[in-house]
């Protein structure tokens, strides 16, 4: 009985611990990797450290100018944490849940063929598919033709030395509706050295929407599909098209812990963007 009254008596702060240390680990899972990772610890050592030294020694000067300081703690976390709440923010408000897939089954036949096209061609490509939020942002960053989609035209963007080659195009339901797009690079620290500016490109995109970005490296041919922060990669084209059917039909993707090794997509080999050695033989992905 005494245990029902205990618990009775004192279940909200339990409720509050469990919810404080899941907002930490999330917290802490988010930032982990990121250049403001290192800030984050330093800024949370040096608070920890000066208020415990203050306590102790009974330095009341020098514990109410750090308390008054944790007051603007909030707004100096904004500006110093900026990319990395924008990209969580971006995250959030992009969530499947929020949005729904808007490709037909015809497009997204035609986009295997025409990457596997630009990849027996050995020619390198940038690919993002518009899921349900919309990227008109980055489509305004490049060169606006609104055209139906079909190989030959893509074929001619990424062939080298083309005005158009450089960046990547924007597909919306079945027609480009941008080239040349500027897409931002992703700031993650853990990446492996053997990514190029064309991979930093396509996942940085999807940390900051939902899109879905295809990679063709220019030197080996090898096709990528990014998505949510992570990098699939080598693909043949029934693997290609079954992964895509999966990330269209919006069925639960795995956690990027379980990418490695995972054979739920016949003939892929899937990787986790984080910790894991390049494959040999592989470009060196630049643009």
């Amino acid at each position: 009985m005494n245990v029902l009254h205990f618990a009775a008596d004192h279940w909200k702060d339990g409720l509050e611990i469990v919810l404080l240390t899941v907002a930490i680990y999330y917290t802490w899972r988010f930032f982990k990797g990121t250049p403001g990772a290192n800030v984050l610890i330093g800024l949370v050592v040096l608070f920890l450290a000066v208020m415990l030294l203050s306590q102790l020694l009974g330095l009341t000067v020098i514990g109410s100018i750090f308390e008054s300081l944790s007051k603007v703690l909030v707004i100096a976390m904004v500006i110093i944490f900026q990319p990395e709440l924008r990209r969580g923010l971006a995250a959030l408000g992009g969530h499947r849940m929020f949005f729904a897939a808007n490709q037909s089954r015809e497009t997204l036949e035609l986009v295997r063929e025409i990457t596997f096209d630009l990849a027996n061609r050995q020619l390198g490509a940038l690919i993002a598919i518009e899921r349900g939020q919309n990227i008109e942002g980055f489509a305004e960053s490049g060169v606006k033709i609104d055209c139906a989609l079909s190989t030959e035209l893509a074929v001619s963007i990424f062939f080298p030395k083309t005005p158009l080659h450089d960046g990547g195009i924007i597909i919306r339901n079945d027609r480009i509706v941008s080239a040349a797009c500027i897409f931002p690079i992703t700031q993650r620290a853990d990446l492996d050295r053997a990514l190029g500016l064309r991979h930093r490109a396509a996942l940085g995109l999807t940390e900051e929407s939902d899109a879905i970005v295809i990679v063709v490296s220019e030197e080996t041919g090898i096709v990528s599909i990014c998505h949510r922060g992570l990098i699939e990669r080598s693909f043949d084209p029934e693997s290609f098209d079954h992964r895509l059917a999966e990330l269209f039909t919006l069925k639960d993707e795995p956690d990027s812990k379980q990418l490695a090794g995972k054979g739920a997509v016949a003939g892929a080999r899937r990787h986790s963007v984080v910790g894991h050695p390049s494959e040999p033989g592989n470009d060196r992905l630049a643009f």
